[in-house]
């Protein structure tokens, strides 16, 4: 399968995403630096957001510049990937709106576990794909912070932590978020801005 016909794909669901969840964003009723500060809850939740999509499309690009060839199962696994993402919007304006409330950030929370469990199955299938003729490029992904932190037990442990805490303080929902999305940006492969 053509690469790059899953990578154009994938590239457009993502800015049809990030087109959706600006428009979100309602224009204040009164020109005042107030009325803007009164949706600072949802700017909050979309920043975030946002952020969560351009470290995902970064990390996508980047195993996607490594693997040789798509397999039929990395196309459909991606697809998983990409339709969990396109709940982004909801989860993000329903969290945002509502960022006290329990209920929209545990959808939030929901929509970003299944969000990482569809990317660590990507991340697997890519390097699954390559293991057998290219397998410094599996090592590649293998190595990826964003494959490590999801294949690892410490994670998902400090996860069910963080889904208790909901009910204590709904917005640790998108602080979790953030502080992963920051650790993954930062933790990008050394030659991740040398690929083409």
């Amino acid at each position: 399968m053509n690469k790059g016909r899953v990578e154009a794909f994938t590239d457009a669901v993502v800015a049809i995403v990030l087109t959706i969840m600006v428009l979100e964003f309602k224009t204040p009723d009164e020109p005042t630096f107030a009325a803007l500060a009164a949706d600072w809850s949802y700017l909050v939740a979309y920043l975030i957001s946002f952020l969560f999509i351009g470290v995902a499309w970064y990390n996508h690009h980047y195993m996607f510049a490594l693997t040789k060839h798509v397999t039929k199962k990395i196309y459909w696994v991606n697809n998983v990937w990409i339709l969990v993402m396109a709940m982004l919007p909801v989860s993000t304006a329903w969290a945002g709106k509502f960022i006290f409330e329990v209920q929209p950030e545990i959808f939030y929370f929901v929509i970003f576990t299944f969000w990482a469990w569809a990317y660590a199955a990507l991340s697997y299938t890519v390097m699954r794909a390559n293991r057998a003729r290219d397998p410094q490029i599996a090592q590649k992904i293998r190595n990826m912070s964003v494959y490590r932190l999801h294949a690892n037990v410490w994670f998902w442990l400090v996860w069910l932590i963080v889904f208790g805490l909901i009910f204590v303080w709904p917005p640790i929902s998108l602080v979790f978020t953030l502080i992963e999305l920051v650790a993954m940006a930062v933790y990008t492969p050394a030659d991740s801005d040398k690929l083409f």
